[in-house]
């Protein structure tokens, strides 16, 4: 947060794996509720394929390790998606493309597309599913999306979203005909399946889940540091740099670390760890710092509000009394987090991946 920079410690570079995410356009098949990213159908921003390029070479020479393409739907951008990938691998960087499969209407198609996926030298893929999702991309076409990722030897990844009342689980899908047919023709290969709370784009609006998913005092000690502040840098589809790859992002200026045109990845990532609260988020998460705040000012609720860590962290950079807060008394954590990165990186065993 910007108010603290005038009186900021010596920070030392953050030893830890970088990622780059880049999201080729904003426009999605899909028009979700409360989409995390704002994508929507008739949203048009996209990259130049020549941007998105560069910034893999650029990802390369600063020592990225992986690059995720994700959206909005990247495989809109059809070839611009394919020649990014193609340019990942020729870079020897490992990338990951995050997808709602609408591209798999059939067992032909998703097999096809796969084929592509992997003759550009794909390395990882998740898929994106549940009641919001398959309002516009059927159930049925990730399903098939995943067998076709199973030939094709990929150990795909599937997200579930997660409300109080929802027809898709990670249950049902398991439980599905297709999916335990698809289990038993590859039996061994790995997919991970995992279900992730749909959040409000709003700090202060309430969803309702699954009991015990909501965080309080009970299960803070959940709660760890965020591993994508500051480990992330994602190229959006509009230029900027974020230091993150949260949802919600787009909504929060302070997490902004300048533009593809005018600033580099190298200076982007030093420009975003020279900044405190991102560090302090990074070492103890969104969660922990709103119970700090709360410590301080009893007026600050937050028990039983927050299931997904990103709207938490919406919280601490659009609640007035939150950021008075964390103003006034930043100065107080200095030792702490210090103390809590030399624990991590010199002590703890480094790096957090």
């Amino acid at each position: 947060m910007q108010d603290t920079s005038a009186k900021r410690p010596v920070l030392a570079p953050l030893p830890r794996r970088r990622v780059l995410s880049i999201m080729p356009t904003f426009q999605c098949t899909a028009a979700c509720t409360h989409c995390g990213t704002m994508s929507h159908p008739g949203v048009k921003t996209t990259l130049p394929v020549d941007t998105m390029l560069d910034a893999i070479r650029q990802a390369k020479a600063s020592g990225f390790g992986l690059v995720v393409f994700t959206g909005g739907e990247a495989t809109m951008t059809g070839e611009h998606l394919l020649a990014a990938i193609r340019e990942t691998h020729r870079q020897g960087l490992l990338s990951r493309l995050v997808t709602n499969c609408h591209w798999a209407s059939s067992e032909e198609a998703a097999e096809a597309y796969m084929s592509v996926l992997r003759e550009c030298g794909l390395s990882e893929i998740n898929f994106s599913t549940g009641d919001q999702h398959a309002r516009f991309v059927d159930l049925d076409f990730v399903l098939m999306a995943v067998r076709a990722a199973l030939k094709l030897d990929y150990s795909p990844a599937l997200m579930v979203e997660t409300v109080a009342e929802r027809a898709i689980t990670r249950d049902t899908i398991v439980a599905h005909p297709y999916h335990r047919e698809t289990c038993t023709m590859y039996p061994g290969r790995l997919m991970k399946i995992s279900e992730s709370p749909w959040m409000p784009l709003k700090p202060k609006r309430l969803a309702e889940y699954p009991t015990g998913v909501a965080i309080d005092r009970e299960n803070l000690e959940s709660c760890q540091g965020c591993d994508s502040v500051l480990g992330t840098l994602t190229l959006q589809a509009d230029g900027k740099l974020g230091a993150c790859c949260g949802l919600g992002m787009r909504l929060i200026p302070e997490l902004n670390v300048g533009n593809i045109e005018e600033t580099s990845l190298a200076a982007a990532v030093q420009d975003g760890e020279e900044d405190l609260l991102k560090r302090w988020i990074r070492l103890e998460g969104p969660e922990r710092i709103l119970e700090w705040a709360a410590g301080i000012d009893a007026s600050i609720e937050w028990e039983g509000q927050y299931a997904h860590r990103c709207q938490a962290c919406l919280r601490l950079y659009k609640d007035p009394d939150v950021r008075r807060v964390i103003r006034e008394h930043y100065e107080e954590k200095i030792p702490d987090i210090l103390f809590g990165e030399w624990l991590l990186h010199d002590y703890g065993g480094g790096d957090r991946r």
